[in-house]
């Protein structure tokens, strides 16, 4: 099973720049949006029906905010948006899809730079999260998590570490929580098949990074211990065009 993630920075934008071709060429059995800036009604019909693909999505309350989406080959047992927390739910940062085998969930976690009341609800967010995920996991649920988590986890993930390490992104209280999630029993699948340097998923359009491969890896496909027996191979598609974001993916064996 192939599932990608990509942050589109607006649906609606990427679809002009060859996303359909793009989605037709990869043919993932599912596809995780992160902010997707749009509402059902202002969707045009090729991106509501595309293909066998179920569409699916939590929008923000706030107008061009925000919202997450999914694509879906397959239909899943159970489909909720949000994870109950209404300070978080109306922001629509979650879309999670019980496929029977593993419950997905596809996130946009918040950014943390605008202030810090911004920074401290983006660390709320984060163990609010955990705290729900690993309710499933007592409940005996296999979990995989993916998005843009907003915060590169170690050096390696980023150009000049020494430069951000005071810069939401890179602060030690986020990256601690990726320690912590680590810590209760979830993977890095990235890292499960690949140690090198300057493997990035989003690079800042203001400064032409993107030619210079001077970018962050802050999307991730996470699983918890219980699938990694099941994990084929993850990867960054880096030459995929159109966001300031490039699509990431795993393969699993369900």
């Amino acid at each position: 099973m192939k599932i990608l993630s990509w942050n589109v920075n607006g649906l609606r934008a990427i679809y002009k720049k060859g996303f359909l071709d793009w989605l037709s060429a990869e043919e993932p059995d599912v596809l995780c949006i992160q902010e997707a800036r749009v509402t059902e009604d202002q969707l045009p019909d090729d991106l509501k029906q595309v293909g066998s693909y179920q569409l699916y999505l939590n929008p923000a309350e706030r107008k061009g905010y925000s919202g997450v989406a999914l694509y879906t080959k397959t239909q899943p047992e159970d489909l909720r948006k949000g994870f109950g927390v209404e300070k978080f739910d109306r922001e629509g940062r979650v879309i999670a899809a019980d496929y029977g085998a593993f419950v997905l969930f596809g996130v946009y976690f918040p950014n943390g730079a605008a202030s810090a009341e911004r920074l401290q609800y983006k660390l709320d967010f984060y163990e609010s999260l955990l705290e729900h995920v690993n309710g499933l996991r007592t409940q005996g649920r296999k979990i995989i998590i993916c998005g843009d988590v907003n915060t590169a986890h170690k050096e390696i993930d980023l150009v000049q570490p020494e430069k951000n390490e005071d810069k939401s992104g890179f602060l030690p209280e986020e990256r601690a929580w990726i320690d912590k999630l680590l810590a209760s029993g979830y993977a890095d699948t990235f890292r499960m098949f690949n140690s090198e340097p300057e493997q990035y998923t989003w690079w800042n359009f203001k400064l032409r990074a993107r030619q210079r491969n001077l970018g962050w890896r802050i999307d991730y496909f996470f699983v918890s211990d219980d699938l990694r027996d099941n994990m084929k191979s993850a990867f960054i598609l880096p030459d995929v065009m159109g966001s300031d974001h490039c699509p990431v993916g795993i393969d699993i064996a369900v």
